[in-house]
């Protein structure tokens, strides 16, 4: 420990305050305030409000301090709000004299501790007795001035070089979109424009097994979001061949689409033996003479699968798919010299989606870095 500091517990500098749900309605009255839940924050709905004077509510302000304290992201700290707190949210209460941004850089430091500290079950929670024990360095005033400084700046740089990466990602992403319309979706002069229920019968995977899937065998069993992954699990041969013979299944190379959750993800199925369960996955039996696997794959990057009913939907209906508009050059060659590009330009696309991901990951260690030397004193300049 650095020469004049001296260590506290939390539970000595500060207190979390909880609040609770106030009466919500989509119309404010006068006075009210919007009921800060995180997808109204991350801008994702509209706000719902409540009374700042209902018992137990808490208020903030952009000046307040905020950590999460249920769901996947308990321990994150942010500030900037006004509001009512939401109930899975706690307000940091000082209780003795610290610089309010010091303790909210040191309390970011600890992300990873107070994530993986939760307690409960199916909603996890900060372990507050954790928190309370957790000791804290406490400078001088003066020097957690000057400590904050420091990082402000170094996050500052970090924060610009991550929003220049992003920007380039998304930049790269919205071409990719463009180019996806605009070969796929837009017909060119001699190019056919159908139904895509014109072009094959549309199939869907039977659910048929319950506890059998538990079983121990050597065919994988996948759903469409873990197919090329780890397998759900796996089973008996005699039990996939069984299930082959009776039901439709689909031939390498056609593609697999998820029609429930996140409608229109897709893959390739590769032709090796494997067990698909799941009534939410279909795909076209598609007759190659006409369009190839490998023009459709992509085919689908371009469809607005929301779109497909004139309305949002929740499930792609087999008269959905069928009543989907598809345009494609009669000839074979020009459709696989499309998908060939378009190949490309995906894999160039992914390349820089990798590439973020690990100057993300570099930015995110060495925050972590720079705030362990910030609060072992090590901070020179």
């Amino acid at each position: 420990m650095k020469a004049g500091w001296k260590t506290v517990k939390l539970h000595d500098i500060c207190d979390i305050v909880k609040g609770r749900k106030p009466n919500l309605r989509t119309t404010p009255n006068e006075g009210d305030l919007p009921y800060l839940v995180a997808r109204y924050i991350r801008g994702l709905e509209d706000p719902e409000y409540g009374s700042p004077f209902e018992k137990g509510v808490v208020t903030l302000t952009e000046a307040d301090t905020v950590i999460i304290c249920d769901g996947s992201n308990s321990g994150e700290v942010f500030t900037g709000l006004n509001g009512i707190m939401s109930s899975t949210m706690g307000k940091v209460v000082k209780k003795m004299e610290i610089y309010e941004p010091y303790l909210r850089h040191f309390l970011s430091s600890t992300f990873e501790l107070f994530n993986g500290t939760k307690t409960g079950s199916a909603i996890p929670h900060l372990d507050k007795d954790s928190f309370r024990k957790l000791e804290i360095p406490l400078p001088p005033l003066a020097e957690q001035k000057r400590i904050v400084a420091i990082l402000d700046e170094a996050f500052k740089g970090i924060d610009e070089a991550k929003a220049k990466a992003e920007a380039n990602i998304s930049e790269a992403e919205s071409l990719l979109r463009s180019h996806l319309n605009l070969t796929f979706r837009i017909p060119k002069r001699d190019w056919i424009e159908t139904k895509l229920g014109t072009i094959g019968r549309v199939s869907m995977c039977k659910r048929i097994l319950k506890e059998q899937t538990k079983q121990t065998g050597e065919i994988p069993f996948y759903k469409i979001g873990t197919f090329g992954k780890q397998p759900d699990a796996y089973i008996p041969s005699s039990i996939y061949n069984d299930f082959r013979s009776k039901y439709p299944f689909p031939s390498k190379g056609e593609i697999l689409i998820s029609a429930a959750g996140t409608i229109g993800r897709r893959v390739r199925y590769d032709g090796e033996p494997a067990y698909f369960q799941d009534s939410n996955i279909v795909w076209i039996e598609n007759d190659e003479k006409k369009v190839l696997n490998n023009y459709l794959y992509h085919f689908y990057s371009a469809c607005e699968w929301n779109s497909t009913s004139g309305a949002t939907i929740s499930r792609l209906y087999n008269d959905n798919l069928r009543s989907i508009d598809i345009v494609f050059p009669a000839s074979l060659s020009e459709q696989q010299e499309i998908a060939v590009k378009t190949d490309s330009v995906v894999s160039e696309v992914k390349k820089l989606g990798e590439a973020y991901q690990q100057k993300d990951a570099a930015y995110s260690f060495l925050k972590a870095s720079i705030l362990s030397q910030a609060f072992a004193g090590e901070l020179t300049a």
